[in-house]
């Protein structure tokens, strides 16, 4: 059995037992037992709405320290699309990626270059896909991967298959650095990805093991942010010149992944709500005419992720005044049209992850839960409050036919139970 690795956990001290992650937790993965929360790793699809919306910051995402970095290596800083919405006054790109060097990484290598890049291969894609098999949904996002594999196992077919920018990122940097320094060897190059998300952190935790992964470290944007802030000198000319353009940088919101591909046929939905809303519809046939489908669980895109620092709608803002100095895009590939996309564009990994839950292995015993947990349900109030540890009536009734919770914890259950015997007592 293949054991996910996840970045997202609980700080336990912290946690103070109220229901606010239990209600906002899309897949249900949380309960709450003996006043404290924990988090079913089999469930948790390491989006971060649990860490967004704790009051008491007992969630929290792991990734690498910069400070645990081997600076005897080669370090090569992979900045998301993302970061570059993070800083104001921030009118040239290159003012960033100078920053990142002086801070002390040997190379920067663009993740919105790579951007471009994956968004040739996907237009290349789309052309000669078969039209059944449309709408293909984005694989970016690695929430939405993980997500589609565990509750929508009927559109895993649809996920496109095409190498993400972080990964496409990664390979090309490492050959670009011992291309242009042959002293260095292989094991002699590390690369630094800069995520504004921890579900990013996970994807490069559980790279298959017969899979090879270009990324050495991750660190969170805002561990880097201050470091990288101060080391910005505006009136100073960079020596760094940005490789991207508007379509690599639009990456970092919503819309533009899809916008970029030249194709009015496509849905862009961001926040991890909308996002199951939208594959919903999907499974049920909803949408006959689209194309693409550009899915962020992130409110926003990934400038709304959890390991961001400025607010997602000012980080928009700030890229749309970021993109004004910047041509269309700096990385075509061929103008021929018949163009075949390398064997190593297509090397992605979209719904390897085991699927959610099941009751049982056994099917018959799998039949009977189901109906012990419909019987459970009949004696609940129905109010899905949360009181109970459980998110749902639903989630209740079946946690107690698996024997992890009793049906006295309702507390509505017993309050009316209890109410009934006072009552019967007086007469």
């Amino acid at each position: 059995m293949i054991v996910y690795r996840h970045s997202v956990s609980l700080d336990a001290d912290k946690c103070k037992g109220c229901t606010t992650c239990l209600r906002r937790c899309p897949t249900q993965a949380i309960r709450v037992r003996d006043g404290k929360a924990c988090i079913n790793p089999s469930l948790c699809i390491d989006c971060g709405e649990c860490i967004r919306n704790c009051p008491h910051k007992a969630k929290k995402a792991s990734f690498d320290s910069l400070d645990t970095l081997n600076h005897d290596k080669f370090l090569i800083a992979l900045p998301a699309p993302s970061l570059f919405g993070q800083f104001a006054n921030l009118d040239e790109a290159d003012y960033l990626l100078q920053g990142l060097m002086d801070l002390g990484f040997d190379d920067v290598y663009e993740v919105a270059k790579a951007a471009e890049i994956v968004t040739e291969y996907t237009r290349r894609f789309l052309r000669r896909s078969d039209e059944k098999m449309r709408p293909f949904i984005s694989t970016a996002c690695p929430v939405v991967v993980r997500l589609v594999s565990m509750r929508f196992p009927s559109l895993r077919s649809k996920l496109l298959p095409i190498t993400p920018p972080i990964e496409v990122a990664g390979k090309l940097a490492k050959e670009r650095a011992l291309r242009e320094h042959p002293e260095l060897t292989e094991d002699d190059v590390r690369t630094v990805f800069i995520s504004p998300c921890p579900a990013k952190v996970s994807w490069v935790k559980n790279t298959p093991a017969d899979k090879k992964c270009y990324i050495d470290y991750v660190v969170s944007m805002s561990d880097i942010y201050f470091r990288v802030l101060s080391k910005m000198h505006r009136d100073e000319v960079p020596q760094m010149e940005t490789e991207s353009g508007v379509v690599g940088i639009s990456w970092a919101s919503s819309g533009g992944e899809a916008s970029a591909l030249m194709n009015d046929k496509y849905l862009a939905a961001d926040g991890i709500e909308n996002v199951i809303r939208v594959l919903d519809d999907i499974e049920t046939g909803h949408f006959p005419g689209l194309e693409f489908v550009e899915l962020n669980a992130c409110p926003g895109g990934c400038v709304g992720g959890v390991m961001a620092v400025e607010n997602p709608f000012i980080a928009r803002v700030r890229l749309q005044t970021l993109r004004r100095y910047l041509p269309v895009m700096r990385n075509y590939l061929t103008d021929d049209p018949n163009a075949e996309i390398p064997e190593a564009m297509l090397a992605t990994r979209p719904g390897e992850y085991s699927s959610a839950e099941i009751l049982n292995p056994d099917r018959a015993t799998s039949f009977r839960m189901m109906m012990q947990i419909a019987q459970v349900k009949q004696k609940l109030p129905g109010m899905d409050c949360g009181s109970c540890g459980a998110p749902t009536c639903d989630a209740f009734a079946e946690d107690v036919v698996k024997g992890e919770a009793k049906l006295t914890d309702c507390v509505i259950r017993m309050r009316d139970i209890l109410k009934r015997s006072e009552q019967e007592e007086s007469k």
